[in-house]
């Protein structure tokens, strides 16, 4: 089972981040949205979604957790033309 804000890598490219969000779709490829850690030079790097079957725990990372209490939403504003 998946758990958001925890770290896992993907077997196949070694692409590792923490889970921020997770699909469920009819057909069963359930899929995980990985967000990385920033590149040593600071900038950010994009995040990427993989099936959970492809996916392991990171167990050396501590879990993310976030007070959304105060301030529930999205991190980013909504794109505007």
């Amino acid at each position: 089972m998946i758990q958001l804000g925890h770290t896992y890598r993907d077997k196949i490219t070694g692409f590792m981040g923490v889970a921020t969000g997770y699909v469920q779709y009819l057909t069963g490829c359930n899929q995980v949205l990985l967000a990385p850690r920033c590149g040593e030079d600071g900038a950010l790097r994009d995040s990427q979604w993989f099936d959970q079957q492809r996916l392991t725990h990171d167990n050396f990372h501590p879990a993310v957790t976030l007070d959304n209490g105060a301030t529930p939403g999205c991190d980013k504003a909504a794109p505007k033309r």
